[in-house]
């Protein structure tokens, strides 16, 4: 059976309110040969089980799979996998005009850790701990059986994932099938899909339903996308009738599928205009009149000991965009740093619009879509925070 954790006393109080994490410092003590990735059985100070999950060398010591002592196997995976194509067949994702969605969102679909996102026919699969990725092909076995021809192909990509510390000598390919076909459908747009050597999985499927409301506000409006990567808003944007949209994006190969993604859904480009440009540099020099500004900057905060500084380069950021703006525009200003609590987020926003000196309301408070699930016993994984302000 499995090895054992124990854990301090007095420390198995968060574990009973279903927390999926325990932290090293939580741990009393532990078989002597537990391995970084083997499934664990932790018990109370007392010997009573709580828990089994993955073990990991850091600071989240064990991430929880199930508080029922049972057996972790392909069956478990399967019964995992399969709620979760449930879930997102009730939410109605998988259509004609929409093949892109994430299928698996860790935490909030009782899979620590795992990130499955789809590409039309494509599934890249993404591991953040060693136990999955040790369990990476039953994964995909169990994937494939249920989506069957649904799927072309699926992807392993965890090379910028998983942890250093682990020395873990692998690389990202297919572990089912094979794939030359890269552009996937979302809302009735086309986008190229780099699952290759793109950030995270290939897209930012996360803010699918705020590229969206972005396109309702966009009818004859001049719009400029910060950060835009590979266009998503900058997409929509135009769908929506905008006027005039710029993209920016510090990535040349950003802004060079940016122009391919606007080609591949518009006859007539001439509205869009691309710069490979820092950001921070483009709103200090800016001279035209946007009435949108969207601001989707990366994380600049992975971890709590970047909090302070990622505080001030959001403040720094909105200050920017709040000073430049038209009167009567409207901002879209995000962070997707999990360390960020929304009321942080809030709070340097705050800091920003003093700053400028300008009067400013929040139209809309924006989050992660439905299939981002957030465990409501798992805070953590509400990550993604926006706001949709108007400033005069």
């Amino acid at each position: 059976m499995y090895k054992t954790i124990f854990l301090k006393r007095g420390k198995e109080a968060s574990v009973r309110r279903y927390h999926p994490w325990i932290f090293s410092g939580a741990i009393a003590r532990m078989d002597s040969d537990v391995a970084e990735g083997e499934v664990v059985r932790v018990m109370d100070a007392e010997g009573n089980f709580l828990a089994v999950g993955h073990y990991q060398i850091g600071s989240i010591a064990v991430r929880i799979l199930s508080f029922d002592d049972i057996e972790i196997d392909k069956a478990f995976f399967s019964s995992r996998i399969h709620n979760a194509i449930q879930l997102r067949l009730r939410l109605n994702l998988l259509r004609e005009d929409n093949t892109i969605f994430r299928l698996v969102h860790g935490e909030g679909d009782g899979l620590p850790a795992l990130v499955i996102d789809v590409y039309d026919k494509i599934a890249v699969i993404q591991a953040h701990s060693v136990g999955m990725h040790m369990w990476r092909k039953v994964i995909a076995e169990s994937l494939h059986e249920q989506m069957g021809n649904q799927l072309e192909c699926i992807y392993y990509k965890s090379d910028q994932t998983l942890p250093f510390k682990a020395e873990l000598e692998f690389e990202s390919g297919y572990l089912y099938g094979e794939s030359k076909s890269n552009v996937a459908m979302e809302n009735g747009l086309k986008f190229t899909i780099d699952w290759l050597k793109g950030q995270k999985t290939g897209f930012f499927v996360d803010q699918r339903d705020n590229r969206r409301l972005l396109e309702q506000f966009s009818q004859g409006k001049k719009v400029l996308n910060m950060f835009c990567y590979t266009g998503g808003f900058s997409v929509y944007a135009m769908r929506g009738g905008a006027t005039l949209v710029h993209s920016v994006d510090s990535s040349s190969r950003a802004i060079e599928i940016t122009d391919a993604n606007i080609a591949l859904n518009f006859k007539d480009t001439s509205a869009h205009q691309s710069f490979s440009c820092d950001a921070f540099r483009f709103m200090a020099d800016m001279t035209e009149d946007y009435d949108i500004i969207v601001l989707d900057p990366p994380a600049f905060a992975k971890h709590r000991d970047a909090l302070h500084n990622a505080l001030k380069g959001y403040a720094r950021l909105n200050a920017a965009a709040i000073s430049k703006i038209k009167k009567g525009g409207i901002i879209f200003t995000f962070s997707c740093s999990q360390a960020v609590s929304p009321e942080q987020f809030r709070t340097a926003v705050f800091t920003a619009a003093a700053r400028a000196n300008r009067f400013v309301r929040i139209l809309c408070q924006l989050h992660q879509p439905a299939d981002h699930p957030v465990n409501i016993y798992h805070p953590e994984g509400e990550y993604l925070k926006g706001l949709v302000l108007y400033v005069e």
